[in-house]
């Protein structure tokens, strides 16, 4: 069998044993399944073969094996699914690779974010977005605003981020030499570096944002998640000052199920119900609190927008259903249902949706998805039908407090996302708060009670005028404040690290200062499950 035919032999192989796969996982847990439906799934079988024999023997260029494996891991199993539902999905070797690190949260390589930039000849570089504190990168002394030229000799001309990220990462302990060009260098900088350990954590910002305050964000649900809540919360009580929480989950994706629920473990009572999942072919599964909340209680907030999915949901839910947190901001995305990562080869996997998932109270949150492109499901929302809550199911909170099913989680305090002026897209568009620290801090420094001053700015205006980015007083100083914390967090990841400017951002984020005004009334909310017993809820759905 010649190469290529012995390779399109093998994804079409791939493709059979995964809809096999997918019969067999269900029949086992099924008691019975006709015989009429058994041999409807084999003449489907049969016609798909049958068409791609006609395929691969009379399309009018040859199917070589890129082609073959576009067709089948692009095309074929993936259609398949998602005539299902938008989750369930299929991961090719390279993604499957890919899902399983971003599930540890941790890889071997230097520890560094990089991003594709436009450069001067009208190609693109690849620049050095911010180096990961503690990692081989950061202790080298790589800045963000570093132009990646060469990788073991190797150019990066022409690369995307994803190759260079692919020569950087290697085994642990071995070297890697990367040449570098900054702003104000003289000439290009090469940097030995050893690769290791590189933790991704979920919480990337957990500090005092006020005298008492506590605020984390949780950025999706890896193995590690709870375990980092945890160690967040008692670093920001270890000398009991901790008196409120807000926790931000804006843009949290989701990820494994069952940190959702230990974090959620951490602010329950011990018994009451996290979630319950029910589904066809599995028996249905209730997860509880087993330890409970631990030591005083403070009121909590947490920070929710429309892109607040699935397990960052699931915590949602527990806490408003429970009154254990007041949820402010948008209606989330509404991902109620549950994947199961089956292998399907050894580099291979079936994420297949097996269950849907209910919050403590009954609620099933899934937005509703029949007939429905997935770029609208993803990506367009119905903002007068989600006003409109008159079809959708109605549940009740420990204390009485209504709250809906269906499209999501309704926030209790609604808090309207930050909009940018077309003035403030420009900025961003053209990099110019990133490379403005660029060209500050390579004839400046700065301390960490430094301030953006008239000095700075007026050096900042000098700088967009000679990168000939329009802008007018009026621009400007419409949104001065933004504009200063901009330049601060730039300068502030560049001197100090990425977290001291992720802390500059989020003191200034509106959203985050309007989440904290509602503290005295998620207080409320504490002291009504602090004076009354837990209640386990039902699994009604």
């Amino acid at each position: 069998m010649a190469p290529r035919t012995r390779r399109a032999f093998l994804s079409v192989s791939l493709f059979l044993a995964t809809c096999a796969g997918v019969g067999s996982l269900i029949n086992a847990k099924v008691a019975a399944q006709s015989a009429s439906d058994e041999s409807t799934l084999r003449d489907s079988l049969r016609s798909f073969t049958g068409v791609y024999s006609i395929v691969e023997q009379n399309y009018a260029e040859p199917l070589d094996s890129d082609k073959t494996d576009k067709a089948i891991y692009d095309g074929a199993i993936p259609g398949m699914l998602h005539t299902l539902d938008p989750h369930s999905n299929f991961f090719d070797p390279k993604a499957f690779a890919q899902m399983r690190e971003d599930q540890h949260g941790k890889y071997y390589g230097v520890g560094m974010s990089i991003q594709p930039q436009p450069d001067k000849n009208g190609g693109t570089k690849i620049v050095v977005l911010s180096p990961f504190e503690g990692t081989p990168s950061y202790k080298a002394g790589i800045r963000p605003g570093d132009t990646i030229l060469f990788i073991d000799g190797k150019s990066t001309a022409g690369m995307d981020s994803a190759a260079v990220a692919s020569l950087l990462k290697g085994p642990k302990g071995t070297h890697v030499s990367v040449t570098m060009a900054r702003e104000g260098a003289a000439k290009n900088l090469v940097f030995d570096l050893v690769r290791d350990d590189i933790t991704r954590p979920s919480v990337d910002l957990a500090f005092m944002i006020r005298p008492g305050v506590g605020y984390i964000h949780v950025t999706s649900f890896i193995e590690t998640t709870s375990h980092e809540v945890g160690d967040a919360i008692a670093n920001l009580d270890q000398n009991n000052e901790l008196h409120g929480l807000v926790i931000d989950l804006r843009g949290n994706p989701g990820g494994l199920m069952i940190e959702a629920v230990n974090m959620c473990d951490k602010f329950l009572q011990k018994g009451q119900i996290v979630v319950s999942q029910h589904g066809r072919a599995f028996p249905d599964q209730v997860y509880r609190a087993t330890h409970g909340e631990q030591g005083p209680k403070y009121p909590i907030v947490v920070l929710v927008n429309r892109n607040t999915a699935s397990a960052a949901e699931i915590v949602s839910g527990a806490l408003q259903d429970h009154d254990r947190a007041l949820i402010a901001g948008e209606t989330t995305f509404g991902k109620g249902l549950v994947q199961t990562v089956f292998q399907i080869s050894e580099n291979t996997g079936l994420a297949l949706t097996t269950y849907h998932y209910y919050t403590p109270s009954g609620r099933l949150i899934q937005r509703n998805y029949d007939h429905v492109s997935l770029y609208d499901y993803y990506y367009v929302r119905d903002d007068a039908k989600k006003a409109d809550k008159s079809n959708l199911e109605v549940k009740l909170t420990d204390s009485g407090r209504t709250v809906y099913g269906g499209g999501g989680i309704t926030p209790d305090e609604k808090i309207e996302p930050t909009k940018l002026s077309d003035f403030q897209n420009s900025l961003y568009q053209h990099y110019a708060f990133f490379d403005f620290s660029k060209h500050y801090l390579a004839s400046h420094t700065v301390s960490k009670d430094s301030v953006v001053d008239d000095a700075v700015m007026q050096q900042f205006k000098d700088f967009l005028k000679a990168n000939q980015i329009d802008y007018t007083d009026a621009d400007l100083n419409g949104v001065l404040d933004w504009v200063k914390a901009s330049i601060k967090s730039e300068l502030f990841t560049s001197q100090f690290g990425q977290l001291e400017g992720l802390k500059i951002r989020a003191a200034w984020d509106p959203q985050i200062n309007k989440a904290i005004t509602f503290l005295p009334e998620a207080q409320a909310l504490a002291d009504h499950t602090t004076s009354t017993p837990a209640k386990l809820a039902s699994t009604a759905h």
